[in-house]
């Protein structure tokens, strides 16, 4: 069973039971899980760890619901790999890719769902939900499909059509609302007073679903040899993930699977046409001013991040910095990235590489750092946004005359 205290207040610190809570009710801060890390430092351990599955499950100590019988697809343990050419473009010594490109259905948020679904199971919740951009709602609706739960999601109108029926495939009820996240987001968040015996992932549970990007770190840390990067740049929409991230080498070391105290500089990256967060570090200010989005990087486009604030002094405590990017600098680091290393990411990997390129160039990433770029979603999820710029080098006649006029390739 999940070695889990408590939940608690990031802002007063005030402890509540494990149930499907997410909220303070004394000053309205965020929910955080709890953890008892002297009973799991007692019980894992590095060879236990070898010993599990290759999934996010092998860190059953770190995650707050039973790995006995967990809703899983088989997510996490995705590659780490090194990418030397992209680095020699950017002017970079160690960079590696954490790729979760590879992922069930595609992006990282399988990790989060797993853990969400598998919390949702335990506490008796019967129906599955969520408010998504796109990488979400496939997850839900694949991992509801699997835990042979109802799945009910709600997304924006006009999100991409490879998202829309790599979630329609599975089976649930799928809601498009005529409106930006924002808008899909407050109706989730009043329907959940509405449908109590639902469970939205992103709302009543989020508490416990938050906790599944962790696995982001200890994956890389294991990766590396049990050693942490210097500097990691992390996609912010919610600006959940990036704070995941940073808890999750944080709890590595407290448990005694690090050797040293980890210092990693932990960067951010946002598109232009959605960058609240980016504005706010540019600005020099703790105020998170909402944003109406405009951008082809619709998985990041979150004008009113939830854990933006948090996501922001991580940032600067950690000595980072948070980036933004416009929507042909994405398009142009998807090709690069696909280029130099054979992953093709979707638009969210586009902002990252594009954001990892432009804090390169202006000394912010060093070349004496071990870098990782997290990668989180599949190209294919996102194919509009490169159709435009990519094709056939040429078309040509089935001849070995039309071929050798056409094209010319050196001995």
């Amino acid at each position: 069973m999940p070695y889990v205290d408590s939940l608690r207040c990031r802002e007063c610190a005030r402890a509540y039971p494990i149930e499907a809570l997410h909220v303070c009710d004394f000053c309205f801060g965020p929910l955080e899980v709890a953890y008892d890390y002297e009973a799991i430092a007692a019980h894992m351990s590095r060879e236990s760890i070898a010993a599990g599955p290759t999934t996010i499950w092998r860190y059953a100590e770190l995650l707050p619901a039973s790995a006995e019988n967990p809703v899983n697809l088989g997510a996490g343990f995705t590659p780490l790999v090194r990418a030397d050419r992209l680095a020699a473009e950017l002017g970079l010594g160690e960079l590696w890719i954490k790729n979760d490109t590879l992922n069930p259905t595609g992006s990282f948020k399988d990790r989060v769902v797993s853990v969400a679904l598998t919390k949702a199971r335990e506490l008796g919740f019967k129906v599955a939900a969520c408010a998504s951009t796109g990488n979400l709602a496939n997850s839900v609706a694949a991992h509801a499909a699997r835990a042979g739960m109802e799945s009910v999601v709600f997304i924006p109108h006009d999100l991409e059509q490879g998202k829309v029926i790599t979630t329609a495939v599975y089976g649930g009820t799928l809601v498009a609302v005529e409106g930006s996240y924002d808008d899909v987001n407050r109706l989730c968040a009043e329907l959940t007073s509405e449908q109590p015996s639902w469970a939205f992932v992103n709302v009543n549970v989020r508490t416990y679903y938050a906790e599944g990007s962790k696995t982001l770190a200890f994956e890389v840390a294991e990766q590396l040899g049990w050693r942490t990067p210097d500097h990691v740049v992390v996609p912010i929409a919610s600006g959940s993930q990036l704070t995941k991230i940073h808890k999750g080498f944080a709890e590595l070391h407290r448990v005694g699977l690090l050797d040293e105290e980890p210092h990693v500089r932990i960067s951010g990256a946002q598109a232009q046409g959605c960058s609240p967060v980016a504005t706010a570090f540019a600005d020099g200010t703790d105020v998170i001013r909402p944003q109406r989005p405009s951008t082809i990087a619709k998985s990041l486009a979150i004008g009113n991040p939830a854990d933006g604030f948090y996501a922001l002094d991580i940032v600067r405590r950690s000595g980072g910095a948070v980036g933004s990017v416009d929507d042909a600098e994405i398009v142009e680091a998807i090709r690069l990235l696909a280029r130099t290393e054979g992953i093709f990411a979707e638009t969210a990997g586009g902002v990252t590489i594009a954001t990892l390129s432009k804090l390169a160039a202006a000394g912010v990433v060093r070349p004496d750092e071990r870098v990782v770029a997290y990668v989180t979603g599949h190209g294919l999820k996102t194919i509009e946004a490169v159709s435009p710029h990519v094709g056939p080098t040429v078309t040509i006649a089935p001849t070995l005359s039309a071929f050798n006029a056409a094209l010319t390739f050196e001995e």
